[in-house]
């Protein structure tokens, strides 16, 4: 896995809430009542956008300087910052060993071991990091 950084810009009117756009992904947004509720939002909102792009075979584009993105801000951007986003790297094929009933268990719910899995740690990395 790779990790990059998309800038991002964070914008609030008066009577609106904070409001993250990538400039990088049009249409990719995140919203929330605080700056920090906003920008924890624009972390998986990327990340979504991006996983949808890489599942339709759409190229991503490279990371636009950070001083590129803030030179096109408008009156209301109160913030710009950047926004990490881990890439998947390839496949590799490792052998583990599992308790039988587990396995049972998975393959309950899944037809693919290699994808449960790969759910599975993605999802307790993302709960330890937090």
């Amino acid at each position: 896995m790779k990790k990059v950084y998309y800038p991002a810009l964070v914008d609030k009117d008066a009577d609106s809430d904070f409001r993250v756009s990538f400039p990088d992904f049009p249409g990719c947004v995140s919203a929330g009542e605080t700056l920090e509720e906003a920008v924890l939002g624009a972390q998986e909102a990327l990340a979504g956008h991006v996983a949808l792009m890489l599942a339709d075979g759409d190229a991503l584009p490279a990371p636009s300087p950070l001083e590129e993105a803030a030179a096109g801000k408008e009156a209301s951007t109160v913030a710009v910052t950047l926004i990490p986003l881990i890439l998947p790297g390839r496949a590799r094929r490792v052998n583990v060993t599992l308790d039988e009933a587990l396995l049972e268990e998975i393959d309950q719910v899944s037809n693919n071991r290699s994808g449960f899995l790969a759910e599975a740690a993605r999802a307790e990395l993302a709960r330890r990091r937090a």
